[in-house]
């Protein structure tokens, strides 16, 4: 039951994720937030008279009994944005999921590419697919893709054969088998890296899920690397969400005959970086191509405060300045200042010059 009122939570309408983390960020738990008088609901930034009486007459018992129950009987297990192993790139991004269920191991720190294309992909295109994810997972990155039939489920294959590991991000709940004949790759994934999604238990593999999950996928990711695709693709919407949060995008070219490098070659007339081996994604990555990961060099992972996570998410996307930290955050100079020692000393932040921070 540990996480019985971020189920609750999550069940109210007009709560999104961003409304989720801001409630938290002002109420410290989710459990406070239901303890909440419309006067204090209303003190916090974006929600509306609607959203509170939402929060305030939401019956969310059966839901979040439902869910713990369905999470115990299954096997899984939630990491929530607080969690030490809840990987801090995905705090970047703007509507970062609250929590995200889980099968396998994930890490608060390590350099990923997402590898992502189409489900009816050529003999080819799979082929070059599990080369460059073999080639990724042997300099220690961690490949990250969708589980789909096709480029996704070649690049989990490539990863695993390459001795490294990988992320399936499943626009389903993880309980759910999809396509159907990923059962072994998906439990070899899971013992590899890990299988994940944001979506609860028992949520079928609908159209309007995907796209979500895509930003996931991106956003976990360094950069994206896009093999087949048609136009208007999946794909190309990943691809897109790379770009909105700051990622790279790479490419792979194809014969201009086949429909499937269309999508591929437009991004590169549009800036993508062209592939033909894997060097072509290490240069672009010059501060994240490590060789494997030893036990001595892993980065350090670190849990979070409500405080502590929102102060982090305002500095990942650009340095600040102290001053600007605490009018963003709407707390007193004497609380972000101690708020940032402490995500020194976790090695989560580092002071610039000037009294600016960044992540570290």
């Amino acid at each position: 039951m540990d996480h019985y009122f971020w189920f609750a939570l999550k069940s109210v309408p007009l709560v999104g994720n961003v409304t989720f983390c801001r409630l938290l960020h002002h109420f410290q738990s989710p459990e406070e937030v239901f303890q909440a008088t419309p006067e204090e609901l209303a003190t916090v930034r974006g929600i509306s008279p609607a959203a509170a009486a939402q929060i305030r007459s939401h019956d969310y018992r059966e839901a979040a009994q439902r869910e713990c129950a369905a999470l115990h009987r299954t096997g899984g297990r939630i990491v929530d944005f607080l969690s030490e192993e809840y990987p801090k790139i995905l705090l970047e991004i703007p509507d970062f999921p609250p929590f995200l269920y889980v099968r396998g191991e994930l890490r608060s720190a390590e350099c990923s590419i997402a590898v992502v294309g189409s489900r009816r992909a050529s003999f080819s295109g799979q082929s070059i697919t599990e080369r460059l994810s073999h080639d990724l997972a042997r300099r220690g990155i961690t490949v990250v893709s969708g589980m789909a039939r096709g480029i996704d489920s070649a690049a989990h294959r490539g990863a695993l054969k390459g001795g490294g590991r990988t992320i399936a991000v499943l626009g389903s709940g993880v309980d759910i088998l999809y396509p159907p004949e990923s059962r072994k790759l998906r439990e070899e994934v899971a013992a590899q890296g890990a299988v994940i999604s944001e979506f609860p238990l028992g949520t079928a593999p609908l159209a309007e899920n995907f796209p979500r999950r895509n930003r996931i996928i991106s956003g976990l990711s360094r950069g994206v690397l896009v093999v087949e695709a048609v136009e208007k693709s999946g794909s190309l919407i990943t691809a897109r969400y790379a770009l909105e949060q700051g990622r790279e995008v790479f490419a792979v070219p194809g014969n201009i005959s086949y429909p499937g490098s269309r999508g591929p070659n437009r991004l590169i007339k549009e800036g993508a970086a062209l592939v033909e081996d894997v060097e072509d994604i290490i240069v672009n990555l010059p501060h994240h191509a490590a060789p494997r990961e030893t036990e001595s060099s892993v980065a350090p992972s670190f849990a979070l405060s409500p405080q502590e996570a929102s102060i982090y998410t305002l500095v990942a996307n650009a340095p600040l300045q102290m001053d600007e930290i605490t009018v963003k955050c709407g707390l007193t100079a004497g609380e972000v200042s101690a708020m940032l020692l402490r995500l020194e000393l976790k090695g989560a932040v580092t002071r610039l010059p000037g009294n600016y921070f960044m992540i570290s």
